[in-house]
C-alpha cells in the first residue's frame, strides 16, 4: 500500500509504504495534549513504522519542535515552517521505530480509518462514538 501526503502548502511532501492498512494503527484521541496539539477536540494519528515513512526528494525540510508533553516525556512534532501544518509526531521512546502521522495530512485520509478511540471520558458531548472500534476511557501511565 503506497500513500502520499503533505502539508497544506505542499512544501513538505512524503510517502508512506505499508504492506497493508493493518500495518498502521490509527487512533482518535480525546486527551488534553492532543486537543492542544491539533487545536481541536481530538487528535487523529496513524502509528506507522519509521521505515515506511519518507519525505520526498523534492520536499522541503520540516521544522521540529520538542517539548515535554505534560507527563515527563519529550515529544517531537514536525510541521511546515511555511504554512504551519502539523505533519507528524514521535516520542523519545519510539524515535527510532515509529512515527505518528497526522491522518489529515494524507492525500487520502480515508485510507487509514480509526481502529480505536482513547480518553473517551473527555470526548466532547456533541461528538458521537466511532462505531465498531476499540474504546478506552483513559490510559494509565
Amino acid at each position: 500500500m503506497h500513500l502520499t501526503g503533505s502539508c497544506t502548502c505542499r512544501n513538505l511532501t512524503y510517502t508512506l509504504s505499508l504492506p497493508s492498512p493493518s500495518a498502521a494503527r490509527t487512533s482518535l484521541c480525546h486527551c488534553r495534549n492532543c486537543k492542544k496539539a491539533f487545536g481541536t477536540n481530538y487528535g487523529l494519528t496513524a502509528k506507522v513504522p519509521l521505515s515506511s515513512f519518507a519525505y520526498t526528494a523534492q520536499s522541503g525540510q520540516p521544522t521540529v519542535h520538542a517539548a515535554d508533553n505534560g507527563s515527563g516525556s519529550v515529544v517531537r512534532r514536525e510541521f511546515c515552517g511555511a504554512c504551519g501544518s502539523f505533519v507528524l509526531e514521535y516520542g523519545e521512546a519510539v524515535k527510532d521505530e515509529f512515527r505518528y502521522i497526522c491522518v489529515g495530512s494524507l492525500d487520502d485520509p480515508d485510507a487509514l480509518p480509526p481502529k480505536g478511540e482513547f480518553f473517551c471520558k473527555d470526548r466532547a458531548a456533541w461528538m458521537p462514538e466511532v462505531p465498531g472500534v476499540f474504546h478506552k476511557q483513559e490510559i494509565k501511565e
